[in-house]
């Protein structure tokens, strides 16, 4: 497959404060690449970097072919870009934002936008000091995809999104994907990349710790689960399962906690065999995800970071 982004080395300090370190990835035609991090991992200033925004302290970035900084107007031409926070003129109105935008990329084709627009539910007559963030972030996403780039490039997309355009999103992004188009993807949020991305890179305090397929990420998934039974908790029957661990009874000993790793459906299996009364089970953040799997070198237990096609 044809690389359209590639960074070599690419590296970005302010002063003494920590950016990127020796960040290397490359992206094909057509890919869903997600960029996966906890807030303030790095994710922003790669992305700015790529957008010529932002001069590299060392290394380089390419898109196209082009020099990220050194050909910034071009590869702007290249992109449709959706910053992590969006400052856009609050007297207009959304439809005169994205009539501004339209003209800036020589015109596009009515019919999509407003495809779009109906798409996400977006009401383009208020202007934008009276959108909630939510409205906002939907004039952004219009504002990228409505030209059709071969590249999108998404800064925590799904931000102040209700679950329906969630899933609305998701499927725009799938349609690019269908039509050879490429996206990149920068999010905090485990189940968005799993969602729609084909690959991801996880950086964490400015460097990368893992390039791989999107597959690979069940490995540092946990859920914290809660189960309360009806009888004294069986133990003994959630120590052996794979992918479980400290396991531990609380409350009035009719209560399990434990920690799981990859997929649920063998504890609840596990669970189905005894009366039950109560099964809570929640995704802690990727801060604590990363707190708890990622030590030391940055890098997880037997694991050598690497960059695949």
């Amino acid at each position: 497959m044809t690389t359209l982004v590639e960074t070599q080395g690419l590296t970005k300090r302010y002063g003494s404060s920590r950016g990127i370190d020796d960040v290397t990835f490359t992206i094909a035609e057509g890919e869903v690449f997600g960029f996966l991090g906890p807030n303030g991992a790095g994710k922003t200033t790669t992305i700015r970097t790529l957008m010529g925004l932002l001069r590299p302290t060392e290394g380089n970035a390419r898109i196209g072919g082009l020099d990220c900084w050194g050909q910034s107007t071009d590869v702007k031409r290249l992109v449709g870009y959706l910053p992590g926070e969006l400052a856009l003129d609050p007297s207009l109105t959304g439809g005169q934002i994205l009539e501004y935008f339209g003209h800036l990329r020589g015109g596009v084709d009515q019919s999509y936008l407003k495809q779009l627009i109906e798409r996400l539910g977006l009401d383009p007559t208020r202007k934008f000091r009276q959108y909630s963030s939510g409205n906002k972030r939907k004039i952004g996403i219009v504002q990228a995809f409505m030209h059709r780039p071969p590249l999108l490039i998404l800064d925590e997309p799904t931000n102040g999104l209700d679950p329906l355009n969630q899933q609305e999103f998701d499927r725009m992004v799938n349609e690019v994907r269908a039509e050879g188009r490429t996206v990149f993807l920068s999010s905090h949020i485990l189940g968005e990349v799993e969602q729609t991305c084909t690959r991801v890179a996880i950086i964490r305090e400015g460097r990368l710790v893992r390039v791989g397929a999107v597959t690979e990420l069940k490995d540092i998934k946990r859920h914290d689960v809660t189960i309360t039974f009806a009888d004294a908790a069986p133990v003994e029957a959630f120590k052996a399962l794979a992918g479980v661990d400290n396991v531990e009874t609380v409350g009035d000993g009719h209560t399990l906690r434990m920690a799981v790793s990859g997929g649920l459906d063998g504890v609840i299996k596990a669970a189905a065999q005894y009366r039950i009364v109560t099964l809570i089970s929640q995704e802690p953040s990727l801060e604590d995800v990363f707190l708890r799997y990622y030590e030391g070198d940055g890098k997880a237990p037997s694991e050598v970071s690497h960059v695949v096609h």
